[in-house]
């Protein structure tokens, strides 16, 4: 369904300035297009207690980014009081939609958060969205991945949720109206595979797909190191629970270890897949530091 996915050349296509909100980290970008204009919402970092802020920046070629000076969300409630982190972003009519993570305390619950915006600039907070309701996720739940088109007359997102740490699975919740979720299922509907690269968890990366196929979900999986790998799986468009068909090998690689220029894991985390010019593009955060890319023609 999905890949190989080659790295640009020109990677990373974001990094840390050094100073400001953004001095330490810049990763998890979220990105879309619009009118023409490449948009990237990104989860920043200055080196204090904040986990996350979440900058923004544009670019005409989707290549080369200018960055806004100043933070478009920051934390400013409790249920986000640590810090806001790893957006994902879809647009609906003149509107876009932010899901994003709320740490609410640093040995506290994570919980899916919403924002909204005309602008991008300006954003309209809704708090959180969705909290943990079952044995399977109830240590956190995070990571909401929307499909920005209705299924069955339902919105549906795709979520991570959390018994123990690092031991994930993938959830689905349902709504009428973008507000108000809920899950329709007592069980998740992706678990981790034993003997693959997603053996040990599994989180939703950028927000689904909608293919004639099926729905197109990349996903991050971990094994016992706990290195982040992007796979696909295909969920049915009438059963938005049910796997169709899913990747045996990870869709991407790190070409350079990012772990070992920075000093940190060797993650890499995809956030954003668009289709332009006839191919596939997915961004992704690498070792929690940089913004990334990576190119693939779909397969047939």
């Amino acid at each position: 369904m999905l890949g190989p996915f080659e790295d640009y050349q020109g990677n990373p296509i974001l990094e840390p300035t050094g100073k400001g909100f953004e001095a330490e980290r810049v990763y998890n970008p979220a990105v879309t297009i619009a009118d023409g204009v490449f948009w990237m919402l990104y989860r920043a970092e200055a080196g204090d207690e904040c986990t996350g802020r979440i900058g923004l920046a544009e670019s005409s070629d989707g290549l080369h980014f200018t960055c806004h000076p100043e933070p478009v969300i920051v934390p400013e409630y409790d249920y986000e009081e640590m810090g806001c982190e790893d957006p994902r972003l879809v647009r609906i009519g003149e509107a876009f939609y932010l899901t994003y993570v709320g740490n609410s305390a640093r040995s506290g619950p994570m919980d899916i958060c919403l924002a909204t915006s005309k602008d991008l600039l300006h954003w309209e907070k809704h708090g959180p969205i969705l909290q943990p309701a079952h044995a399977w996720d109830r240590r956190q739940v995070k990571a909401g991945a929307i499909l920005p088109e209705k299924v069955r007359d339902k919105y549906v997102m795709y979520f991570m949720g959390e018994a123990e740490p690092w031991e994930t699975a993938i959830g689905l919740a349902c709504s009428d109206d973008f507000l108000h979720w809920y899950e329709p299922l007592d069980e998740p509907v992706l678990l981790p595979r034993q003997g693959h690269f997603d053996s040990k968890g599994v989180e939703p990366g950028p927000p689904p797909v909608l293919l004639d196929e099926g729905i197109l979900l990349v996903y991050c999986g971990w094994a016992d190191d706990h290195a982040y790998k992007p796979g696909w799986v295909l969920f049915s468009r009438e059963q938005p629970g049910k796997v169709l068909a899913r990747s045996d090998e990870p869709i991407l690689e790190p070409a350079v270890n990012w772990g070992e220029r920075f000093g940190i894991t060797n993650h890499v985390v995809a956030e954003s897949l668009l289709w332009h010019e006839g191919r596939w593009w997915l961004y992704y955060g690498a070792a929690d530091k940089v913004v990334c890319l990576a190119f693939a023609h779909r397969e047939h």
